[in-house]
């Protein structure tokens, strides 16, 4: 199922390009345009909406369950040390990659006109910057109620909660033995609902293709090629990393973690969306060997802390900002903006479009034109694509590394022949050394 549908996948994302391109140059009328578009544009709304309807009830269970099933508080507490350990060296790696490379590459350099940089000075702003505070980050991690967490789907606010109730489950023992029966089929129902999701999502990558290319046309491309070129260039270097750590962390064994994942990085990539590939990456962690206790408790904690994608392309399109008025900064301006985006790329975690909000802010404080976010809106879609696949892979390698250094997986040879199905995890057992029948 999982190899055809990547291929399904990868169909729709050509047949989106095709068909987006003939109605960009055929379809001469804007209003007629716009009206096809807006109804296909329904398709990938309705997919995106029905993932979010699956994210905060699994990543719910699936944290408590895990937690539940470490034992002790101190095996929670090392978890989160180390994760964060990791999210913080790959932010910096990210931010700091972004950063060599776009004044390598240099391109922004003469990119733009005085009349293309004058327009976009008069445009309306699309992005509001926002500030960031200790206060405001500080208290956005704790949900005034939960159901409102849930509702908004705040990952974050999720995770904390998600962490005081498997604490307590954990600390009452044999009475909550039920309530996690429960939450562990909970568990399954979500990822059996994931798969039924899953078998409109051709539909829904060819859907939003096609809107990106009829809306944008294939020739915006070219106009940002250097741009564009630069910035995959950029995540592809990071990919190489990426999966070369993964490599020394777990051997020849990460080849069937590039195999397994592929699905989830090209739902990333068509759809825009880190979201939607949320729930197949925990499958693939599943797949590869990575104990759920570890993956639920990663891979949300990496949706806040660990966007590599999104890190890079901080450094890469500000900078390229700068470069497109003229502006030079010294070293020590750029190194001040790699500390500045490691503390306010935190805080902006879950607002809509972050990467845009977390640019405007860092453009403002370094005194760059914030007019400058216009030009490079026009291709954001196509970046967001890059960066949210990006992301994926970032938190995928997080998650066995982690895994790697709790000594829950080993380093193993890939086997010759994939399994025609996904391996059972024996249940671990950690409620005050209950046993728990997993069949209730």
């Amino acid at each position: 199922m999982a190899k055809k549908l990547t291929f399904f996948i990868l169909l729709a994302m050509v047949a989106g390009t095709v068909f987006g391109f003939l109605l960009n140059r055929l379809v001469a009328d804007p209003a007629t345009l716009e009206g096809i578009t807006s109804h296909l544009g329904i398709v990938t709304d309705l997919f995106l909406r029905l993932i979010k309807m699956i994210i905060a009830p699994l990543v719910f269970a699936t944290l408590v369950s895990g937690i539940a099933h470490m034992g002790d508080s101190a095996a929670l507490g090392r978890i989160g040390v180390r994760s964060i350990g990791w999210f913080l060296c790959a932010s910096l790696v990210s931010l700091a990659l972004g950063l060599i490379l776009v004044n390598l590459l240099q391109p922004g350099a003469g990119a733009f006109s005085g009349d293309a940089l004058a327009k976009a000075a008069s445009a309306p702003h699309v992005v509001e910057s926002a500030s960031f505070t200790l206060k405001d980050f500080v208290t956005h991690l704790v949900p005034r109620s939960i159901v409102e967490a849930m509702a908004d789907n705040e990952i974050l606010q999720i995770v904390v909660f998600a962490i005081f109730f498997g604490v307590a489950m954990t600390a009452i023992g044999e009475k909550a033995a039920p309530v996690l029966r429960g939450i562990e089929a909970l568990s399954q129902i979500m990822l059996q609902i994931t798969d039924y999701v899953m078998r409109v999502a051709p539909l829904a990558v060819f859907a939003a293709v096609t809107v990106a290319v009829a809306e944008q046309g294939l020739s915006i491309l070219a106009t940002f090629g250097k741009f564009l070129g630069g910035f995959y260039f950029a995540m592809l270097v990071l990919w190489c990393l990426l999966f070369g750590t993964s490599f020394l962390i777990v051997g020849r064994r990460a080849r069937l973690l590039i195999r397994y994942i592929r699905e989830p990085i090209l739902l990333a990539f068509s759809t825009a969306s880190s979201e939607a590939a949320f729930p197949r990456t925990l499958e693939a962690l599943d797949r590869f060997g990575v104990p759920r206790r570890i993956a639920s408790f990663v891979l949300p904690l990496g949706y806040s802390f660990n966007l590599d994608g999104s890190m890079m392309y901080c450094t890469f399109a500000t900078i390229f900002i700068a470069q497109a008025y003229g502006i030079d900064l010294s070293l020590g301006q750029e190194v001040t903006m790699l500390l500045l985006l490691m503390v306010t790329s935190k805080g902006m975690a879950g607002v809509p479009r972050a990467s845009l909000v977390v640019i405007s802010a860092t453009l403002s404080f370094f005194h760059i034109p914030e007019a400058g976010l216009v030009l490079i809106l026009a291709v954001d879609h196509f970046l967001d694509m890059g960066r949210s696949a990006t992301n994926v892979v970032g938190n995928a390698v997080a998650s066995i590394a982690v895994a790697r250094w709790e000594g829950a997986i080993e380093v193993l040879e890939p086997p010759e022949i994939e399994p025609p199905h996904a391996p059972t995890h024996t249940p671990e057992h950690g409620l005050r050394g209950l046993e728990i029948d997993p069949k209730g």
